[in-house]
């Protein structure tokens, strides 16, 4: 099973409600038995980012993320969601 990472500044607000709508997104796709979620704050998160196959971040990210990172500022402002429901489905497939 792949994991997948949803971060923040702080590990709360923002993370929560993209969070939410991936989970919604992988459901409805019927891809939410092949990843297991975790969230977190940017800064507790740093030392894990190797172990996942997609982080959604919505906040700046260190350049050694840059790679496995995918905006997920996107699913806050509802512009450009659908570019980010295809890269996170391009990462588990």
């Amino acid at each position: 099973m792949k994991k997948g990472l949803i971060v923040c500044g702080t590990g709360v607000a923002t993370s929560t409600v993209v969070l939410g709508k991936v989970k919604e997104y992988l459901t409805k796709e019927d891809l939410i038995s092949q990843v297991e979620l975790h969230q977190a704050n940017i800064n507790d998160a740093h030392s894990r980012s190797d172990d996942y196959a997609f982080i959604v971040s919505t906040t700046i990210v260190p350049d050694d993320w840059k790679e496995n990172v995918i905006d997920g500022v996107p699913l806050l402002t509802w512009i450009g969601e659908e570019e980010v429901y295809l890269e996170i489905r391009n990462k588990l497939v």
